[in-house]
């Protein structure tokens, strides 16, 4: 996995204090944004997302940079693949 240093970020989406599958959902409407090869973040402080976003990343078949934690929550990096 890369360190987050090295990661250059186009979009981020705070969604901490939201509970699942709110993140989730957060993280396909930017992903459907998000032009092809774009980098998105999302923020939770949802437990739930560090199972529930990998798996999904991993089903739609996009890149999983890394899950990055913060001081109260996990910032969860995605590369759009398609």
């Amino acid at each position: 996995m890369p360190e987050l240093t090295d990661i250059t970020i186009d979009k981020e989406i705070d969604a901490r204090g939201s509970f699942c599958p709110g993140p989730l959902m957060e993280l396909i409407r930017g992903m459907k944004a998000l032009p092809v090869g774009g980098v998105l973040a999302v923020l939770s402080s949802d437990p739930g997302s560090a199972k529930d976003i990998p798996a999904w990343i991993q089903k739609a078949r996009h890149e999983y940079l890394g899950a990055f934690p913060e001081q109260g929550y996990t910032r969860f990096v995605v590369r759009k693949a398609h």
